[in-house]
């Protein structure tokens, strides 16, 4: 028995099944009683029967999991794009066009067309073009994010909305794609995307934010996830989140992580702190801070100590950095010291590097806390990097899916890399060897929210949808029981809640991920086949599969 409740204390229901603990010793029992929304045993069935009432209510599962947890996600986003036009599940120009003219159709009183969910591979070099959507949309803007939300496809109409023409010069933080003659082709680049989202497509109310965020929440306990921190939030965003969770319908633990305003400096923090202050309760913490560093290497616009190879531009040839190291670490040192956690975005090795400097001059400046400030993403950090993570505090934020070879890494990332620089990639397995806590997130609507498509990916670094490639960079793969601390216990600790979560133990919430086999099993099959059947939050079943 691992652990177990006073005789006295009754249980709601029993969970039966292989139950997978994470608890400190890698445990395994076979059953889980419940009492409201705490566990109050584990251990055996026959044992944990004896210190329940004999009517409780039994669920039985294959194998009983923790509840995931994804420690970077832009749910209301993602759920703001299923709302409207999706293309991620498509591949192919056409189809994009067909469902796009499709939604315009069906949607004459929209005064826009958004969306997003595009693919950089399906265009080819010439990437997208204005003119495809003119075709089927000629009388209405259109706005369209790609899967990774650092560009954009507009159609002319967008465009003249926003002026932009051949004379229009690009910003500092981005560019638009031009042909031959310098006219925008209908393509923009990491800041002119959300310059023009947030200046010229009409803004998303408090209502239909809250919509967002519950088709997301639904679609995520479906996969077992049942919290996780929207890497994100601006303050409309954050009142939608307050405004279900004051309401009771927000049934995940949500970690907000308020966006750092690149376009201005230390003078945001006042406001950071009112909204930490208004934003945090029940089942909502709005105590981080996010700082986004740079954009990604497929785009030449990762932040690199070198210059890309080959020629992919000469004014970005090493990246762009968004927030410079002396304004970074001043405001890491500040937020640090009122009790933010801070959520670096930092792909490329300057980024990584900029990153883990400001956190060391905050842990110089203000001494050591347990602020557990993390980097998410590190595709590319210098090897001499990677062992600062650990005594600095820094939880290393990963995302696993883009750790394969797939279309985006072999015909986007690797040509801009050269031979050296490619074999730094998503390094799991050393970040793990140096000691460093590994949380684990998807990024989605970049990528998919399934854990278990990404636990698969942390094992065998082989995209899913062609297991029988060669495994890429196979040093770096981590262990199962690695992958799935990463998304338990590790994101757990991430959002300050381990202590709650992310394990199965007497005392913790009952949040339970019940799959359909053990996928521990010598013959289980690939992990990402497995299915989950029940998704449990605070004791309440939020999903069960028909």
């Amino acid at each position: 028995m691992i652990a177990s409740a006073a005789v006295s204390e009754r249980a709601d229901l029993v969970v039966v099944g292989d139950v997978y603990t994470v608890d400190a010793a890698r445990s395994w029992a076979k059953a889980v009683a419940i009492r409201g929304d705490r566990i109050v045993a584990v251990g055996t069935e026959a044992d944990v029967r004896e210190r329940v009432d004999s009517k409780v209510e039994v669920l039985s599962g294959a194998c009983v999991m923790p509840g995931f947890q994804d420690a970077h996600i832009h749910a209301a986003f993602a759920g703001r794009i299923r709302r409207h036009v999706n293309l991620d599940d498509l591949h192919r120009l056409p189809d994009y066009l067909d469902r796009i003219a499709t939604h315009a159709d069906a949607h004459p009183d929209d005064g826009w067309i958004v969306g997003g969910g595009w693919f950089g591979p399906v265009f080819g070099e010439e990437g997208p073009q204005a003119r495809d959507l003119d075709e089927v949309v000629p009388d209405r803007p259109v706005f369209l994010m790609n899967t990774d939300t650092h560009a954009a496809w507009v159609n002319s109409r967008a465009l003249a909305i926003a002026g932009i023409t051949a004379a229009t010069p690009d910003p500092w933080d981005g560019y638009y794609v031009r042909d031959t003659d310098g006219a925008p082709t209908g393509c923009l680049q990491e800041g002119t995307a959300y310059t023009f989202w947030a200046e010229h497509v009409p803004a998303d109310s408090v209502e239909d934010w809250m919509a967002s965020i519950r088709v997301a929440q639904t679609y995520l306990h479906a996969l077992g996830i049942t919290g996780w921190q929207d890497a994100w939030v601006q303050p409309d965003l954050l009142r939608a989140y307050r405004s279900l969770d004051d309401a009771g319908e927000l049934t995940a633990r949500v970690v907000a992580s308020l966006w750092w305003d690149r376009h201005r400096e230390l003078e945001q923090i006042r406001e950071l702190v009112e909204q930490r202050q208004w934003g945090t309760g029940g089942n909502l913490d709005a105590s981080t801070v996010k700082i986004m560093l740079d954009g990604c290497p497929e785009s030449s616009t990762g932040s690199m100590l070198e210059p890309y190879e080959g020629h992919f531009g000469e004014e970005h040839d090493r990246g762009i950095q968004f927030v410079e190291e002396r304004t970074l670490t001043e405001a890491l040192v500040r937020l640090d010291e009122l009790g933010f956690q801070v959520h670096q975005h930092a792909l490329g090795d300057r980024a990584v590097r900029s990153a883990l400097d400001a956190v060391q001059a905050a842990r110089k400046t203000n001494g050591w806390n347990d602020a557990r400030h993390h980097i998410a993403h590190l595709q590319l950090p210098d090897p001499v990097d990677i062992p600062r993570l650990r005594p600095l505090g820094v939880v290393a934020n990963i995302q696993p899916l883009w750790a394969c070879n797939d279309p985006q890494m072999s015909e986007l990332t690797l040509p801009r890399l050269g031979e050296e620089r490619m074999g730094w990639q998503y390094p799991f397995g050393d970040l793990a060897r140096t000691g460093a806590t590994l949380a684990a997130g998807s990024d989605w609507p970049v990528s998919t929210p399934n854990p278990l498509l990404e636990m698969e990916v942390a094992v065998t670094r082989v995209d899913p949808g062609d297991r029988d490639a060669e495994p890429f960079l196979p040093a770096q793969r981590l262990s199962l029981a690695q992958a799935f601390d990463a998304f338990t216990m590790g994101s757990a600790i991430v959002n300050h809640d381990e202590g709650a979560t992310g394990s199965i133990e007497s005392g913790k919430r009952a949040d339970l991920a019940v799959l359909d086999h053990d996928v521990f099993a010598q013959d289980a099959g690939p992990l990402g086949d497995a299915r989950v059947v029940m998704t449990m939050a605070s004791g309440r079943v939020v999903y069960e599969e028909n």
